[in-house]
């Protein structure tokens, strides 16, 4: 049945597809090709129906025919192309661009297994292959007929032809592209843009199967098999070398096929290659697509006969650059020799930009020239991916005003020295149709009786709640739509795990990547707390709470496999201890993924965005969990310091140090964490138990924890927010009882909410960055 309805519904999409290609021809629009190592798509049939008008009548037609619309459904597996926010971001941003009629495409690689599939045994996290297409993906199309060839390794020898320098490459080896297109269906205006994805294929054109020698078969299976493991995995481990070789194969692979193929696409449209920044603009969405740049230029030059000059003017206007971390280990670095040895012709390039710029610097910056050292794309012989983006970009943008601030500021403030104009903030933002009319329709439905249903093509009249944000009648329906979603988590939860959890308790939610950075363990450490106070007075009065943790921690990052295990063991603990169980219940739900995210998140009542102050650039998760109604607890930190300036401080639970005193700590070098472990008697309470065997029956289960915070001295200062963390939590329960005052909080974040539907980013970057407008189908 789930088959049947995609077959019905491609037909129409591919009608659409096609004229919506056709306008953008005809009309020579100024198109933006998105590159990102992930799109975490989530489902798409319900999606696609939403768009097109057709999810009721879908629905309802099933039902009629006997059929659960949601098993149905639950039939097309996740799509294994992301992992975290910066992938849920690249998929919203191709909702807003087709549903605001603008002419954008991603261009990304079609991982044959997605990052892997969670499994919690004995409260370890199991990685296991996530094969998203052992059943056929319905929404793609294979096209042959755009195959390109990217080359690795090899030799690059030079000579004059009529007083000009040409490379030749030679001895390389072959990688066929593969390009799988996805149609991105609009909101209910005809408009179907284009995801495009790589698979990697092998040749066998230049391989001898008929020589002498046998070992050539051999050879090429080696060689087969190499080849596609470059769309195997997402983030393969580069912790070791092969590692790190797959993965600079990967970025290389999507940048020269995606590249390949759009200039192939304008120069039948188009003559003039010089006008290439009129028509394209080509969008590096973090670090990892970075080799965009000398690749651009490697094509101009060495295959469109262009000048260094022209190529470099070219480039600089057509290439723009997102950052979306400050963390440095992201900021990706890589041996000049592995450069070298995989991309010969794009290191000399890179070693030729390198020069011009350190060169610049030195004539036209004499007070940065002790900078150029850390400023150089290439030094002490490692290359650095941001440095190149930023030099080779006509914009470098933030994605939350802090965020932007810290790159300008401090990140990267020699670069804003040198190119203060190219340096832009665009606060990040969510599709509201996928996270709010189509994961949470009831809460919809309130709100378009309340203010109409215009908020819909733009979220931000959702700003028409607020005078109604002391309405009792509206609070009561918001709070009846609230109890039927946790309802509803509470019957998946007992039905999965077999777990009761009371479904008037306050659902607190912690749902994102596992990382030291996003301190999950702080959370941990408060719910240990709230143990044992259940413990010490059996009869205290507590509102029930039930804490949700989601999330996936990178193969390699033991710490964060550690924590896993400590959220499973304090929660086997915690959810059967008597005195506790009817009070605090912990679960941490298996396989995070997009269709998980949809089923929590309209049963939260808090949000869990308490990552240390700077380290996130903005998340996304605040904004959904806000627009269901979510009250937030964080730090001020990335886009929390946005929604708190909105929504007013009454109505967000902030705490813990600023990003300026966790700057200031890290300056002076003064923090001391065994002295907060000595000096408040909680803390040490619920540190103790990590190892006195309390939840195990050794003390070396999670010493590892312990020691990184007293050891290692806290690098994400949870020990200092402790106290902080502990108090907003109070705060959170006593307003909780005045259900009044929280309803009221909550109208007013949804209302709050619209500033950050994707639409509103998408709108600023079209106008401020691409210079690209809308155009309509008919």
């Amino acid at each position: 049945m789930f088959q049947s309805i995609c077959l019905m519904m491609r037909e129409s999409i591919h009608t659409n597809w096609h004229k919506t290609q056709e306008v953008y021809r005809d009309s020579e629009s100024k198109q933006v090709y998105y590159f990102s190592m992930e799109f975490l798509l989530g489902r798409m049939v319900e999606t696609n129906l939403l768009n097109m008008g057709l999810l009721s009548l879908y629905s309802e037609t099933l039902e009629s025919l006997g059929f659960d619309p949601e098993e149905v459904f639950h039939e097309e597996h996740d799509a294994g192309l992301g992992n975290g926010g910066l992938g849920r971001l690249a998929a919203c941003f191709l909702d807003s661009l087709a549903s605001l009629q603008l002419p954008g495409h991603g261009m990304g690689i079609r991982y044959k297994y997605g990052l892997f599939q969670q499994k919690v045994v004995n409260g370890y996290q199991v990685e296991l292959p996530d094969y998203w297409l052992k059943d056929e993906y319905m929404w793609e199309t294979k096209r042959s007929d755009k195959t390109i060839e990217v080359r690795f390794g090899g030799t690059v020898e030079t000579s004059n032809e009529n007083g000009s320098l040409k490379f030749h490459h030679h001895d390389y080896e072959r990688v066929l592209a593969i390009p799988y297109d996805v149609p991105i269906v609009g909101y209910q205006n005809e408009t179907v843009n284009t995801l495009r994805l790589w698979s990697a294929e092998s040749t066998s054109n230049h391989f001898h199967f008929h020589s002498s020698r046998g070992h050539d078969y051999y050879h090429y299976l080696d060689y087969k098999r190499s080849v596609e493991k470059i769309s195997e995995f997402l983030y393969p481990d580069d912790s070791y070398y092969e590692g790190k070789i797959l993965r600079l194969k990967q970025q290389y692979f999507l940048v020269s096929a995606g590249l390949q193929s759009i200039l192939q696409r304008f120069k039948k449209q188009f003559k003039e290659l010089k006008c290439l920044p009129n028509h394209i603009v080509v969008q590096i969405n973090d670090t990892h697509p970075s080799l965009i740049v000398p690749e651009l230029m490697r094509l101009l030059i060495d295959e469109e006969g262009l000048d260094w000059d022209e190529a470099w003017d070219i480039t600089q206007r057509t290439v723009a650059y997102t950052n979306h971390t400050t963390l440095s280990e992201a900021l990706e670095k890589w041996p000049e020799d592995m450069i070298q040895s995989l991309f010969p012709r794009l290191y000399l390039i890179i070693k030729e930009i390198n020069e011009r710029f350190c060169q610049m610097l030195w004539f036209d910056y004499p007070e940065l020239r002790d900078k150029i050292p850390e400023m150089a794309i290439l030094s002490y012989n490692q290359i650095h991916m941001a440095h190149l983006a930023m030099v080779g970009s006509f914009s470098i943008n933030g994605v939350a005003k802090l965020h932007t601030d810290i790159l300008k500021n401090r990140v990267m403030k020699p670069f804003y020295t040198v190119f203060p104009k190219r340096f832009n903030n665009k606060t990040n933002g969510i599709t509201h149709r996928r996270w709010l009319l189509n994961c949470n329709p009831e809460l919809a439905t309130v709100l378009s009786d309340t203010i109409g249903p215009n908020w819909i093509k733009e979220p931000h009249r959702l700003a028409s709640l607020l005078p109604f944000a002391d309405d009792a009648g509206l609070q009561e329906s918001i709070a009846k739509v609230k109890h039927e979603n946790k309802k509803r988590l509470a019957h998946y939860i007992k039905k999965h795990y077999d777990i009761t959890i009371d479904d008037k308790s306050i659902v607190d939610v912690h749902i994102k990547r596992l990382h030291g950075y996003k301190r999950q363990l702080l959370n941990l450490f408060h719910i240990i707390h709230l143990y044992q106070l259940c413990l010490e007075q059996p009869t205290i009065e507590m509102t029930p709470r039930t804490f949700i943790f989601g999330a996936k921690a990178a193969p390699g990052y033991l710490f964060a496999k550690h924590v896993i295990k400590l959220i499973n063991t304090v929660a086997e603990k915690v959810n059967h201890h008597p005195h506790v169980r009817d009070k605090v219940k912990v679960i941490f739900l298996e396989n995070y993924q997009v269709s998980l995210a949809e089923r929590i998140i309209p049963a939260a009542d808090v949000s869990e965005q308490i990552s240390t102050a700077s380290k996130e650039a903005s998340g996304t998760g605040n904004m959904k969990l806000m627009m269901n109604g979510a009250l937030t607890i964080g730090t001020l930190d990335g886009a929390n310091v946005e929604i708190s300036e909105l929504v007013g401080p009454n109505n967000i639970f902030t705490f813990g140090l600023t990003s300026e005193e966790v700057f200031a700590y890290q300056q002076r070098g003064d923090y001391r964490a065994r002295d907060y472990y000595n000096n408040d008697r909680r803390l040490k309470s619920v540190m103790d138990l990590l190892v006195n065997q309390h939840f195990t029956n050794d003390d070396v289960e999670f010493k590892d924890i312990f020691y990184s915070l007293l050891s290692n001295n806290d690098e994400y200062f949870v020990l200092k927010d402790f106290d902080s963390y502990v108090h907003a939590h109070k705060l959170i329960e006593q307003s909780y009882h005045n259900q009044h005052e929280w309803l009221q909080k909550s109208i007013i974040n949804i209302a709050h909410s619209g500033t950050f539907s994707s639409d509103r980013t998408i709108q600023e970057y079209a106008k401020d960055i691409w210079e690209i407008e809308p155009k309509k189908q008919s």
